[in-house]
């Protein structure tokens, strides 16, 4: 039984890499052969497509940039490229388990088995993919890769029981995103000439253009996170020393990338109204858990906090270069805001009344 769901899950595991490398695969070669290269080596996309597939995963590039050589980073890198390694894993495990006729006492087995060798495989991508001028961290890699293809896996075939604390923290902070997709969609309606500048100073062609706008759709994520981060309080940094935020504006320069056309033009004091948006998130995360007990109360504050911690570190990193090397929120700030924030929402939401009665 043993060799028969090592064999079942290690089809699927190549399965579920084919169905996102694929893909990347053609597009690394249709760019590549576009724009054509110096050595004509078929070789640059190959390592392209690997490089792609990393980057879907959120595994960090060390960078040796030409011709001198000087040191950079890639770790700001778009969120909702996660969605295809998400459905691929996903898609992977549940043929897996039904392979196996559906035994549910080989779930948890099958789970383990196709995390290990899907990060065992992505390591190697990370290992064979690097040159002297791209470099992915390959333990850092293994480890983001890991702990995706675990959690996907462990949505899959009978679902983990979670507690009630971790269902309302998930729930609070997905409104609090919602809400700033919202504002960040309404602020870049109303800079769409900016935005239209932009793409006009890039020239990308039409299969450059295709590739900007799906560039541009995967960055979103990102730029929802910072929109929550500025009107939260923290605001969020676009390059080394700079810093957006509705008391503070310092922004040297920008990268010619459309959706930063939806940036404030200056300091702005009216945001931090956001501030009473997040503690009202937090009133009814209170007026959601406390007539259950007070426990899940604290442990839904908890888990929101520590949902805003991933959420921040994802959404920060470095982009290629020195000056560009403060991309998107800061973690420890954005994380202390938002859960500052939440708490004293909550206990606004609970003493108030109480006073009101005495």
């Amino acid at each position: 039984m043993s060799g028969r769901v090592f064999g079942v899950t290690l089809t699927q595991v190549l399965r579920s890499i084919a169905l996102v490398i694929l893909p990347t695969s053609f597009i690394a070669l249709v760019a590549w052969a576009t724009a054509g290269s110096t050595t004509g080596n078929t070789g640059d996309p190959m390592r392209a497509a690997l490089w792609i597939w990393l980057g879907a995963h959120q595994a960090p590039f060390s960078l040796s940039l030409p011709p001198s050589g000087f040191a950079g980073l890639l770790s700001y890198l778009p969120l909702g490229a996660l969605i295809f390694p998400i459905l691929a894993i996903r898609s992977g495990v549940a043929r897996a388990i039904e392979r196996l006729d559906g035994d549910t006492s080989l779930i948890p087995r099958v789970r383990a088995l196709f995390a290990l060798l899907y990060t065992g495989i992505g390591t190697l991508f990370a290992l064979v993919s690097a040159t002297s001028a791209v470099k992915p961290i390959w333990y850092i890699s293994a480890g983001f890769i890991f702990l995706l293809s675990l959690v996907c896996a462990a949505t899959v075939g009978r679902r983990l029981l979670f507690g009630q604390a971790v269902l309302y923290s998930t729930r609070i902070i997905s409104l609090l995103l919602g809400i700033s997709s919202i504002i960040f969609g309404f602020s870049l309606f109303l800079h769409i000439s900016t935005v239209r500048d932009l793409i006009v100073v890039l020239e990308p062609g039409v299969l450059g253009g295709l590739l900007l706008l799906l560039l541009n759709i995967l960055y979103i994520p990102n730029a929802v996170i910072a929109t929550l981060g500025y009107f939260s309080g923290t605001g969020f940094a676009i390059g080394s020393a700079s810093i957006v935020s509705p008391l503070s504006f310092q922004l040297y320069s920008i990268p010619a990338f459309p959706l930063l056309g939806a940036l404030p033009k200056s300091a702005s004091p009216l945001a931090l109204f956001g501030i009473a948006m997040v503690m009202c998130a937090g009133a009814l995360l209170a007026s959601w858990t406390i007539t259950l007990s007070s426990r899940v109360l604290i442990q839904s504050l908890l888990g929101s906090v520590l949902i805003a911690a991933v959420i921040a570190y994802a959404g920060s990193g470095a982009l290629i270069t020195e000056a560009m090397s403060a991309m998107g929120v800061s973690p420890w700030k954005f994380t202390l805001s938002i859960g500052v924030e939440l708490i004293v929402g909550a206990l606004l939401a609970i003493f108030i009344p109480r006073i009101g009665r005495r």
